[in-house]
């Protein structure tokens, strides 16, 4: 087993405050991991610490490199974040957004080449972005703009790929499409993805693994029938679930309280 990325003893405080306590986790190349937890567990902090974007304590490594070690433009030839809530510069379009993935690879003082473009229209046909490339990002709609953002970290062509809710402005057959487009491409090339989501049915659906979170604690890491028990989400999520045996993973679903609108 090769590893993408691992990290061992993983701190993070904000404000002299703890945010991850010791995080340890190893990701094989190729998998899928979903981190999941409630609002507040530490999720977007951890993907933040993975990619070297926030300082931190412990041991990483990631794509074989140390984020802390490496240099921004190396370590982005390498890694790819898909932020939950993007920076978009003001005026440039759809296309110009997505291409901004292939600067890693553009060298210094350097121009595009016919193979970056040849990325960027690759990535617009398989997100089926074609009637949006033109129009200028800012009056996307989220989910519109969303799927953009995910096309700019894909033309990174990166070997680990780290995603922060990537479908939560998505209508559930964009959900669905991206999803699924996005475990095509991990089958075809050995991507190796770690996307924090909140809908647990998604997350165990497409994740090998899932790893809970909560108050920056690991709390269970296995796969999502050993992970998702109706006595771990009560406990954590302070949820009423059912959780019901599905062939491509558990299905978590909310119940009412007992004699609720009666």
């Amino acid at each position: 087993m090769t590893v993408a990325l691992s990290c061992r003893g993983l701190r993070v405080s904000r404000d002299r405050s703890p945010v991850l306590h010791g995080i340890d986790l190893t990701v094989p190349t190729g998998a899928w991991i979903s981190l999941v937890g409630p609002n507040g567990s530490g999720k977007t902090t951890l993907l933040h610490a993975l990619a070297g974007l926030i300082p931190s304590a412990g041991h990483v490594e990631i794509g074989g490199l140390s984020p802390r070690r490496a240099g921004r433009r190396k370590i982005a030839r390498t890694v790819a974040m898909m932020p939950q809530r993007p920076i978009v510069p003001e005026g440039v379009t759809a296309r110009e957004l997505i291409r901004l993935g292939r600067t890693p690879h553009i060298p210094r003082f350097g121009t595009e080449s016919p193979r970056d473009d040849e990325v960027v229209e690759h990535v617009i046909d398989r997100l089926g972005l074609r009637d949006l490339a033109s129009r200028t990002a800012t009056t996307l709609s989220g989910g519109e703009l969303q799927r953009v953002v995910l096309g700019r970290s894909l033309a990174q062509e990166p070997r680990v790929l780290l995603l922060d809710e990537p479908t939560s402005a998505l209508d559930i057959g964009h959900q669905q499409q991206v999803l699924d487009l996005v475990d095509s491409m991990r089958r075809e090339t050995g991507l190796t993805v770690v996307a924090a989501m909140h809908d647990l049915t998604s997350a165990a659906h497409y994740g090998e693994r899932l790893v809970l979170l909560d108050r920056g604690r690991l709390i269970a890491d296995g796969t999502p029938g050993e992970v998702l028990t109706v006595e771990r989400v009560a406990r954590v999520y302070g949820a009423r679930v059912e959780v019901l045996g599905r062939r491509d993973g558990p299905a978590v679903l909310p119940l009412r309280e007992p004699g609720a609108g009666t």
